[in-house]
């Protein structure tokens, strides 16, 4: 739905943002700001700020930030038209209706169909658990010790064992037959015509992060084949892209989330007071899992039974996570085959235990490694020592390189110098880049990363202090913001400025990805200690030349070896750019 942006700025001005989060976090005023513990990440310590001024959000931990819109997308996993329309209600703004086509109405009319029909289903199966026709079902449940609360927070139901229960209720609602096959409800074939999917079967529902019922998985009950069932993929289902248990663990404060193989063991989990607790369904972790799991965590856990196949879902796991961006750590639950029957034995307490000893991802794909080798073999134990240095090889810093050799060295017993020799060996055998060009990049990336710290600390300024634009604008100007988003940032800024109206959140409105719009709240809040005003007017000044200096540098290099009006404007430009260390900055 596209909406202009004076009606995205009339709900945003009309949500303050201080009264939206403080919905969500407690909040402590200090100084001009609001403080709290940040919703998006585990912490002990205040560093969620809230900004009326700024009318802004921004996490000094972890660099979560952005506006009231940004806040909903992330928190609630809204997209922006759900996030509009939420403020638009909280605020009693009157949105426009969407011209939809007619395919697209279509499609959107199906998939709320199918909304109400799973929650429909979900109620139906969740009143047969409790009837009479239900005790089979509810007396394995009690076998699994789950209470009464567990069994109804996670909606468990029941499928009768006649195949065609579900779909004689069905039709008594008027539901079509286009509709249900549409569900992924029902079976159709030429003998038996439509009927049931699940019946005999303990049903799961399953939720997305918006808790609304968009498939089920189904326990048989006996000896029928197969053991688990799910929904097959339909206009809202994809097993790839959706994970059990996560509309409760992505709202947990803990700062891991605990990944599991199957439904009973997230349940389990959750009884025990581990909320963060998620699984695939019925298929391996995929990329999307990754990627879903990124959203609200930086580290896994990985929770897997302790058999063979679990063991091979781990090694497959770990570099699905690691590409994702995040830190994977393996629970070892010997001699217990799972976190259910862990915790029967042993209990929430000993489980715990466990998490905080997981075992490093990389030293457990080690481990994994070892038993293909005969280390009771001197020339066994040599290849062994060889493979372990060609995967150390892999880490491209050399601190954390460093750390890992420490760490295999201490664990296998081997000196370190000579497991260091070993990846050193390994290294030149992969023709790795000379060490002065390393150098050479190295201070590459540390001048560029400078470069932006200085462009976020003057945006920072000028919008902290309004009085600052008047006495630089001659100096600076928004082609000296060399990164695309700081460019915008600083084009969008500076043509506030010279309207007279500075609403940096408005600024934020402009980048439509929640990822663009957290590094886009940290161009506001960025910050460099300094104890006195002379230290903090030198600052300016030397922060000042620097970001208008690289500016000018860049154009040079982009100009064409004929255009000597460019060279021309560059001169000019490095003759003014003097001044900057001359110029009096007023922070009055």
């Amino acid at each position: 739905m596209y909406y202009s942006d004076e009606l995205v700025e009339e709900v945003r001005e009309r949500n303050d943002i201080v009264d939206v989060i403080s919905g969500y976090v407690k909040l402590s005023k200090k100084g001009s700001s609001y403080f709290g513990l940040c919703p998006f990440h585990n912490e002990k310590s205040p560093s969620f700020s809230v900004s009326p001024g700024k009318q802004m959000y921004y996490c000094f931990g972890c660099g979560a930030g952005g506006n009231v819109f940004t806040f909903l997308m992330e928190y609630e996993n809204y997209t922006f038209p759900e996030a509009m329309k939420a403020l638009a209600e909280r605020a009693g703004v009157a949105l426009p209706e969407r011209e939809y086509s007619q395919e697209e109405r279509q499609q959107q009319d199906l998939r709320t169909r199918l909304l109400e029909l799973n929650k429909l289903a979900a109620k139906y199966f969740y009143y047969q658990l409790r009837s009479e026709r239900g005790g089979q079902a509810m007396a394995y449940l009690k076998g699994r010790q789950l209470s009464d609360e567990t069994i109804k927070s996670f909606g468990l139901g029941f499928a009768n064992k006649y195949s065609n229960d579900l779909y004689q209720y069905m039709k008594s609602q008027r539901v079509s037959d286009e509709l249900l096959r549409e569900s992924g409800l029902m079976n159709v074939d030429e003998k038996r015509g439509m009927y049931d999917k699940f019946w005999n079967r303990v049903i799961f529902p399953i939720m997305d992060v918006n808790s609304r019922v968009i498939g089920f998985g189904g326990r048989v009950m006996g000896d029928g084949k197969p053991k688990y069932l799910n929904s097959p993929e339909t206009k809202i289902f994809d097993k790839s892209r959706n994970l059990y248990g996560l509309h409760v663990a992505r709202t947990s404060r803990k700062k891991y989330i605990l990944v599991c193989e199957g439904y009973m063991d997230v349940i389990s989990l959750h009884q025990a007071g581990f909320k963060n607790a998620v699984a695939s369904l019925g298929t391996a972790l995929t990329t999307q899992h990754a990627a879903l799991l990124k959203r609200y965590t930086n580290e896994v856990v990985l929770t897997y039974d302790s058999d063979e196949a679990g063991t091979r879902a781990a090694l497959r796991a770990i570099p699905i996570l690691k590409a994702a961006g995040l830190t994977a750590k393996v629970l070892h639950m010997q001699p217990y085959k799972d976190p259910d029957e862990f915790i029967k034995a042993l209990g929430a307490d000993k489980f715990q235990e466990r998490i905080d000893g997981a075992e490093n991802s990389f030293l457990f794909e080690i481990s994994m490694l070892e038993r293909e080798y005969d280390l009771r073999d001197p020339e066994g134990k040599t290849a062994f020592y060889n493979a372990v240095a060609s995967r150390l090889v892999e880490f491209e810093t050399e601190i954390e390189r460093e750390n890992y050799i420490e760490a295999v060295a201490a664990k296998y017993q081997v000196g370190f110098e000579n497991l260091r020799k070993l990846v050193n060996r390994a290294a030149m055998k992969g023709m790795p880049a000379p060490k002065a060009e390393i150098r050479r990049e190295k201070k590459a990336v540390e001048r560029e990363e400078g470069i932006k710290k200085s462009q976020k600390l003057l945006l920072t300024w000028l919008i902290e202090r309004p009085g600052l634009y008047g006495q630089i604008k001659g100096y600076i100007s928004p082609e000296d913001f060399t990164e695309g988003l700081y460019y915008d940032a600083a084009r969008l800024l500076f043509e506030q400025f010279e309207t007279g109206n500075i609403v940096p959140a408005k600024i934020i409105n402009h980048f439509t990805d929640t990822e663009k719009q957290k590094e886009a709240a940290s161009l506001f809040n960025t910050s460099l200690r300094v104890e006195t005003k002379a230290e903090m007017e030198k600052a300016l000044r030397e922060t000042l030349y620097r970001v208008r200096s690289h500016g000018i540098a860049q154009r040079r290099q982009k100009l064409a070896p004929t255009d000597m009006a460019g060279l021309q404007r560059s001169i000019a430009e490095e003759r003014k750019l003097a001044e900057i260390k001359r110029l009096h900055i007023s922070l009055e």
